[in-house]
């Protein structure tokens, strides 16, 4: 069997902390095995042109474990397999491209780090034929197959710092903040931190809320003597029977995009509490900064998996946390799935337990 020599790095999708982390392990653990490593720029196009694409060695990677974002770059890519790219060999399918040049810098693997939409074109290339080896990753933390990605953890901790800093300016001047936190689909970031934050109502995806049982919860504590309170928001959250709420449209270059909701909300609950309410959207700055011990730690783990992972040569495959182990299960029972808060989750009931409402 031919052994592995080179393999290629990328990170894909929304950045998250901990992604440099991750490429670190992975150059670290193949060059302690006598593999080299190849970073791709900007996801799956860093293998459009050989310009595209550096040798990574130990030395490139010290220093940046502790950093936020990626030293490769990343991008948000639809459907490669639509398209078509002009390249220095003329016009070609995405696609065939991106295979051709594979072979072509002499790589023997790929590890992807990303979420649903990079894991997703991985797996379509592993079925074209290139060895592949991914990596889950978003702050949402709504991959499924595993408990945690990295980068949930560091956005949990930004979101509780925010709420805690808000309790103080809610409480001087009796008001009732709005955080609106990201969460496309599922609620983890906004419940997690709703908790950890003493968050009154946490309004998530998985819950579609009345506006009025909101209203009556942040009354009830105003009766009582609470003359403020915080509420949470995911981006995906909506009312029943309503719909989302839309900064963006879906296009051919990326899906829709969330977000409003708070602002939306900041109104309503102002007239139905007669109280002044404020609204703050947490936006990219959950996305910044420095990873979390957890999620350095978490970020290593998966690296240094994965590398184990292609000297075997157990390709098609996610690397996923189940503790207290680092395992791995097949993409395709990964991609076009979604991790969402389930409605008998523990820390979902302790919340209601709690008092907190959810609005239903």
């Amino acid at each position: 069997m031919t052994p592995i020599k080179r393999i290629g790095i990328l990170t894909g999708g929304g950045d998250a902390p901990g992604l440099n982390a991750v490429i670190r392990a992975v150059v670290k653990c193949a060059w302690n095995s006598g593999i080299g490593c190849v970073g791709l720029e900007d996801s799956y196009d860093g293998l459009l042109e050989f310009d595209r694409s550096r040798i990574i060695a130990p030395r490139d990677v010290t220093g940046i474990l502790r950093l936020g974002g990626t030293i490769l770059g990343t991008i948000n890519t639809g459907n490669p397999f639509d398209s078509i790219v002009n390249t220095s060999d003329g016009p070609r399918p995405y696609g065939e491209r991106v295979i051709d040049m594979f072979h072509k810098m002499g790589l023997d693997a790929l590890v992807a780090i990303g979420g649903d939409g990079t894991l997703a074109i991985g797996h379509q290339f592993c079925l074209r034929g290139i060895p592949l080896v991914g990596v889950p990753k978003t702050i949402d933390n709504d991959i499924v197959g595993t408990t945690n990605t990295f980068g949930f953890d560091t956005a949990v901790a930004f979101a509780t710092d925010a709420i805690d800093r808000l309790h103080t300016t809610a409480e001087a001047h009796h008001r009732i903040m709005i955080v609106e936190v990201m969460g496309r689909h599922a609620g983890w970031i906004a419940l997690y931190a709703g908790v950890a934050g003493g968050a009154d109502a946490i309004l998530i995806p998985e819950i579609p809320f009345d506006i009025d049982i909101v209203a009556e919860r942040l009354r009830a504590r105003d009766k009582w003597g609470a003359k403020f309170s915080i509420v949470v928001v995911a981006e995906g959250a909506f009312p029943k029977g309503g719909k989302v709420t839309l900064q963006e449209a879906a296009n051919e270059k990326h899906v829709e995009r969330l977000g409003g909701i708070g602002a939306q909300l900041c109104p309503a609950i102002a007239q139905l509490t007669n109280k002044e309410t404020r609204n703050v959207v947490l936006g990219h700055l959950q996305r910044g900064g420095a990873p979390t011990s957890f999620d350095r730690v978490l970020a290593t783990r998966f690296g240094g998996k994965a590398v184990e992972m292609i000297k075997q040569r157990q390709f098609g495959c996610m690397v996923a946390w189940d503790p207290p182990d680092i395992i791995t299960r097949p993409i395709e029972d990964i991609v076009g799935k979604t991790k969402t808060v389930p409605m008998d989750f523990d820390l979902l009931q302790t919340a209601r337990a709690l008092g907190i409402t959810f609005g239903d």
